[in-house]
């Protein structure tokens, strides 16, 4: 009886496990991604629900929905300073954050993804 016990309760964690894995209100810390933002400047120039001079976070994580390089393509957008466009037509190169903590760059990008 110890045994099936024992194998309910490994069967009860690793579900547990495999749901907070997967759920996306787990999948970053948001209050920390917020902050980061805010301290590299990032919300000068995107709002999270209206856009600025950039998009909005929550169109960039709608353009993004669905696509499996959608992390991979955010983490280069932010990491090589690559060019933006204006509406006025006008070109920039991106804004290149500060910290080289890329667990706090994936963070970020989750948490704008999970919007």
């Amino acid at each position: 009886m110890k045994a099936i016990t024992t194998t309910g309760t490994m069967i009860a964690i690793a579900a547990a496990a495999a749901f907070t894995v997967s759920s996306p209100a787990s999948a970053n810390d948001a209050a920390a991604a917020e902050k980061l933002a805010r301290q590299e400047g990032c919300l000068r120039c995107h709002g999270i629900d209206r856009g600025k001079d950039g998009p909005a976070y929550k169109e960039i994580a709608k353009k993004y929905k669905g696509k499996p390089d959608a992390e991979a393509r955010l983490v280069k957008h932010l990491s090589s300073g690559e060019k933006v466009k204006f509406d006025d037509g006008h070109e920039e190169e991106h804004k290149i954050p500060k910290t080289k903590d890329p667990d706090q760059i994936k963070n970020l990008i989750q948490w704008i993804l999970s919007l």
